[in-house]
């Protein structure tokens, strides 16, 4: 992330609980490693090196147990990422899959060390995947046209195929990979998500940025720019950054977990907002918060779309915190937002005061569709999101009475400036025209503001 000629900035992305630890890659258990010494000296070369050896290479079997191992030859790795991997004794037969991305200056076995989520997979049975940057500056690419592009060439490929080897060496559950990370771990996180939608469930990035906030076209890993909170954009023309990597997905697209301290003087704390905007967007969910509360003193938790544990999107804002914003404690909470600690399936979105009726009118290989949203409650609703989902091959060509963005999957209709307010009991007709392929079926899956609404 960083170049070389900004060592300062570099060495202060270095959480100040990682500095001084030692990063060599070890058992969990000293006593596992005094009995692999003990062993050495009783039996032969071979034995040792099979009972003790802290690297695999990519093979069928399933590496060592309770220990942190390096694992070469997993795939396509242009940009000669290195791969650790920790695996629970006891773990699950189709285990989910935790991605856990260092810190600038860091390495797979800082984090390891200097996080819980070994600990966290010991309790729970899953595995962790710890990549580890070799380029001098030891901070992931998150800038490069080629990284912010699915299948671009750059260090979210090499992940990919390290997820790709766990997946077929262990089984795991492909519904239940989610990234995790911390600075530039916190942006490669962003990144993941944009970059491979189809891939992670979730994400949990701490003191980040935006997708593509940091992006360049100068070979340069650091943007001044956007680690100074200067870059403001639209929550729209954000999510158009997230979808742009991945041109023409329609699927579902993986929930959102952000924290930030307001004190962060490296990546300031205006891109929590940003991040706010963007993932609301991408996931089609109002910005206004459907629950707001304080879990711990000096923290505001923020949730979108929905009230329960695993929202769309939520945000942790630490007051007086500053870059070092990764505590004791936290990965459990974003655990639970993944939904790997024994909870129940993500709650859907809570239902608000509002019912939509939707109708098609098709021909060879058109449509049109009317669209009518009354509100049910008490209130008037003033300015509103509509989102819904439209059938596989629809693509929207224009429409009338909101804004249509984007143009197919999971599209958000926003009010335009003369129907912005919606009395009790009154409703609002809008309308769009769209291609298909075949399906000419009304969109589903209606929300207004982040609630759900009844069907008509």
């Amino acid at each position: 992330m960083l170049a070389g000629r900004f060592p300062s900035e570099r060495s202060r992305l270095l959480p100040l609980m990682e500095r001084g630890i030692d990063v060599s890659a070890t058992p969990r258990n000293s006593a596992t490693g005094r009995l692999c010494s003990a062993l050495t000296a009783v039996l032969s070369l071979l034995a040792a090196v099979l009972l003790c050896a802290p690297t695999a290479s990519a093979r069928t079997e399933a590496v060592p147990a309770a220990t942190l191992t390096e694992v070469t030859g997993f795939g396509t790795n242009p940009s000669n990422l290195q791969m650790y991997l920790y695996v629970p004794a006891n773990v699950s037969p189709h285990p989910a899959v935790v991605v856990a991305v260092h810190y600038c200056t860091g390495s797979g076995p800082a984090m390891y060390n200097g996080t819980e989520w070994a600990r966290l997979a010991d309790t729970h049975g899953f595995v962790v995947i710890y990549p580890s940057v070799t380029r001098a500056s030891k901070c992931f690419d998150v800038s490069s046209p080629q990284a912010l592009k699915r299948g671009g060439g750059s260090d979210p490929v090499g992940i990919k195929s390290m997820i790709d080897w766990t997946v077929r060496t262990y089984s795991a559950d492909t519904a239940r990979i989610y990234a995790t990370g911390n600075s530039s771990g916190a942006m490669m996180t962003n990144v993941l998500l944009g970059d491979y939608p189809d891939v992670f469930a979730a994400g949990a990035a701490f003191a980040g940025v935006p997708f593509g906030c940091f992006a360049t076209t100068d070979g340069s890993e650091w943007n001044s720019a956007c680690a100074g909170g200067t870059i403001i954009r639209t929550p729209q023309e954000w999510g158009n950054l997230v979808r742009a990597a991945y041109p023409g997905y329609t699927g579902p697209r993986p929930r959102m977990q952000v924290w930030h301290g307001t004190e962060d003087d490296v990546l300031r704390y205006p891109n929590f907002g940003e991040e706010i905007k963007q993932w609301t967007n991408v996931l089609g969910v109002g910005q206004t918060p459907a629950a707001t509360d304080s879990p711990v003193s000096g923290w505001t938790r923020t949730r979108y779309g929905a009230t329960g544990d695993r929202a769309p999107v939520e945000a942790v804002s630490l007051r007086g915190v500053g870059h070092n914003a990764y505590g004791a404690g936290m990965a459990a909470r974003a655990l639970t937002f993944f939904g790997l600690d024994g909870g129940g399936p993500a709650p859907q979105p809570e239902p608000g005061a509002c019912k939509v009726t939707a109708t098609t009118n098709a021909w060879s290989t058109g449509l049109t569709a009317s669209v009518t949203v009354t509100n049910t409650g008490t209130s008037a609703i003033n300015g509103w999101r509509l989102a819904f989902t439209l059938p596989g091959g629809q693509s929207i060509t224009g429409g009338w009475g909101a804004t249509y963005t984007p143009s197919s999957g999971a599209v958000t209709a926003t009010n335009v400036s003369y129907n912005g307010t919606i009395a009790p009991n009154a409703s609002v007709g809008i309308g769009y025209q769209a291609n298909h392929g075949g399906n000419s079926a009304a969109p589903s899956g209606f929300t207004l503001n982040g609630k759900a609404c009844t069907a008509g």
